[in-house]
């Protein structure tokens, strides 16, 4: 995993990511809640952004919310954010930082015991590295946060 991202363009986005991915991560869309692959799974691993497979999350911050979205109580590197008004609402949305994909927002009612923040993360903006395969896929450097 080089730690340069070279992002692909638009056509070339949509021939390699679902119809899905490419509107949650290039025009900002939300999949429906309890819809996606990651809401309800609980394997040892990390998350990378569909995109580009920049390191996101780590499955050891990642809870149950309830909200119908992967949740984590922080990232593994610092996120871009920015405001976001739309629909009404006033939020920050957090997106990866070399690629740009837009992952989906952060809110401040997280578990207090881990910071207080909920990360409310798209599954279509995900792809999971189990444990056993980070060091074939090239992210060996990730292992230790599951060494005890």
């Amino acid at each position: 995993m080089s730690d340069k991202i070279n992002r692909p363009s638009k056509a070339e986005l949509k021939k390699q990511l679902s119809p899905e991915a490419y509107a949650v991560t290039q025009e900002a869309a939300t999949e429906r809640p309890f819809t996606g692959q990651y809401d309800n799974f609980y394997e040892d691993g990390i998350y990378v952004d569909v995109v580009s497979g920049e390191p996101l999350f780590s499955s050891q911050d990642k809870y149950d919310a309830g909200c119908g979205w992967p949740s984590f109580t922080k990232p593994i590197a610092k996120l871009a954010e920015h405001r976001d008004q739309s629909f009404g609402m006033e939020r920050v949305e957090v997106r990866s930082p070399q690629a740009a994909s837009h992952l989906g927002h952060v809110f401040t009612d997280g578990p207090a015991a881990e910071g207080g923040l909920r990360y409310c993360i798209n599954s279509a903006a995900l792809r999971f590295i189990p444990v056993a395969k980070l060091e074939e896929e090239g992210y060996g450097k990730y292992r230790q946060l599951f060494d005890k």
